[in-house]
Parts: structure tokens; C-alpha cells; sequence
């Protein structure tokens, strides 16, 4: 049995639900999906699929042998696409994950527009500020911010973030405004909790020497727009990406302070697995990318 045979066999199992739906659309007797099916399964010595009278479900191992066959099959497909030429409309689903706060203030309208203009690409957008396993997890690409950690995978930049000092009238009125950021340490501070040290701020002085300051911790979070809401509500002083706070900076919400210092400066990056080949959904997105949002993107 042809082992990519086998493969088809049991993702178009898993797509239709049945043995029954998936015989009817491969045009197979129904004891030829279950044969094939058992034949893979036999031939990896591991159970994918459970099975009773009415039920089917996917084993741990299934569901991770699933997510990768989808990928491979849709490989092939792009491949025979490309060679034919018959690859002039983008299809098939696009995996992306990207921060909370980004994902929905700016990623979710872009990937909106995107599929706009290609109405045959299927989007999985996985909002969520925990580091994502790219290859495990079968992400296509992720948006990813700051310094780049994993080595195995390719970046390419997409836009530019600047941090923002910032607090609101009210806060400022009862408070006092800071003058120096060294003065910091004697105000409230709404700190980002996925950082390793939430409480020291980085910045670089006048003479362009990096510094940083410790800030008492009124608040501490793992989302920015929580901090942005605490801020506005006057609970303290935040040290943001400017994607998050220039909304509420244009609407008077909040003040920047201490804009004479430069602060903490990172870039939005595109990053897909080396390991697999760059499908043109996937670099079609990423060239989206960097065209939508460039070099001044309007939060800076």
C-alpha cells in the first residue's frame, strides 16, 4: 500500500467525520477507508484514531500525525500548483499566531483585508500572549516582538514599535509629573508581567547611555490593554508599545511624559520554521504585512 495513499486516506477520514462521507468522496468502498486506516496504523505501531458505533476521535498522536499530514499534503499540492502553473490564486488554510493586544488592534483588520483579496485562503488565527511551538503546534508564521530567542526559526522585520512613558491628567494633576525618569521611583508603576523584570524600565539619556530605572509596582499584568485601562482609569504610570496607548494618547486620555529620553525601541518581526518550505500563502502574507504597516506604521 502506498504509504501516501494511506495518508490521504485517513485526513479525508478526518475531515468528513465518517468513514462513510470520506468513501463517497474518494470514491472508495467503505471498508477501504477502515482497511487503509488500520493498515496505517499498523504499519506506525500507534492507535490515531478511537472508534466505537457512533463515535470517532483522534488520539494524542493522532491529532499531532493529523496537523502534519494536512501540512504535507498541502505541500504537495502547492508543489504541483507551482510546476503547472496553475498557482494564480492563493488557497488552502493559513495558520497564524500573533499577541493578544497586536492580534486584535492591528493583525485581525490586516489579515481581514487579506483575505478580501484572496477569498480562497482559510485563516486559523491564534490570539495569545504565550510563546507558540511554530513546528509542533503547525503554525505557518507567528508575530512575534523584541529580541528573537529561537534560532530555528526565520524573522523577517515587519514593523517598528517605540515604548511610550505616559499617565493620565488626573493622575498627573494629583501626583506631580516626573521630570527626570529617575523620579519614577517615586510614583506607581503599571508593569507588563511577562517581562523578566517587570519593574525596571530601560531608557537611554540624553548623551544616548542606557540606564534603567526601578518602579514601584502598583499593578502588574500579562495584557497591555488592561495596563492601558489602568492608566486611564489613573491607577498609575505605564511604559508601553506605542501600538497600544497612541489611541488613547490622541484622544487626551493619557499624556506622554518624559519624551525628551528615548525608551525601550523593538521591532514586530514575521517568523516561520526553516524546516518547512515557505508556501506562497504564506510569503504572499508576509510581503502583505510589510506593505500594510512599513516603516511608520500610524501607531508610531
Amino acid at each position: 500500500m502506498n504509504h501516501l495513499e494511506q495518508i490521504r486516506v485517513f485526513v479525508e477520514l478526518i475531515n468528513c467525520g465518517s468513514a462513510t462521507k470520506a468513501a463517497d468522496k474518494l470514491g472508495l468502498a467503505n471498508s477501504a477507508i477502515s482497511r487503509r486506516l488500520k493498515e496505517l496504523e499498523d504499519r506506525l505501531g500507534i492507535q490515531l484514531v478511537l472508534r466505537t458505533t457512533r463515535t470517532m476521535s483522534l488520539t494524542d498522536a493522532g491529532r499531532q500525525f493529523y496537523t502534519r499530514c494536512t501540512r504535507i499534503l498541502e505541500d504537495i499540492q502547492e508543489a504541483e500548483d507551482e510546476v503547472t502553473q496553475n498557482n494564480s490564486e492563493l488557497s488552502g488554510q493559513l495558520t497564524i499566531a500573533t499577541p493578544w493586544s497586536f492580534g486584535v488592534s492591528h493583525l485581525s483588520p490586516a489579515v481581514s483585508e487579506f483575505m478580501h483579496r484572496h477569498p480562497n485562503v482559510q485563516v486559523d488565527l491564534d490570539m495569545n500572549d504565550r510563546r507558540v511551538d511554530l513546528v509542533s503546534e503547525g503554525i505557518d508564521v507567528a508575530i512575534r516582538m523584541g529580541s528573537l530567542e529561537d534560532s530555528s526559526l526565520i524573522a523577517r522585520r515587519i514593523a517598528p514599535v517605540s515604548h511610550i512613558v505616559c499617565a493620565s491628567p488626573d493622575y498627573l494633576q494629583r501626583n506631580g509629573t516626573p521630570s527626570t525618569p529617575e523620579q519614577l521611583s517615586e510614583h506607581q508603576g503599571l508593569c507588563y508581567a511577562n517581562l523578566k523584570a517587570p519593574d525596571q524600565w530601560f531608557y537611554f539619556d540624553k548623551q544616548g547611555n542606557q540606564n534603567i530605572v526601578k518602579v514601584p509596582v502598583r499593578l502588574k499584568s500579562s495584557n497591555g490593554d488592561a495596563l492601558r485601562n489602568a492608566a486611564i482609569a489613573g491607577l498609575g504610570i505605564l511604559c508601553e508599545p506605542s501600538f497600544i496607548v497612541y489611541r488613547a494618547i490622541r484622544r487626551g486620555l493619557l499624556v506622554p511624559i518624559l519624551t525628551d529620553y528615548k525608551w525601550y525601541e523593538m521591532e514586530v518581526y514575521a517568523v516561520y520554521p526553516q524546516t518547512r518550505h515557505l508556501s506562497a500563502k504564506t510569503r504572499a502574507f508576509i510581503d502583505f504585512l510589510v506593505n500594510q504597516f512599513g516603516d511608520k506604521p500610524e501607531w508610531e
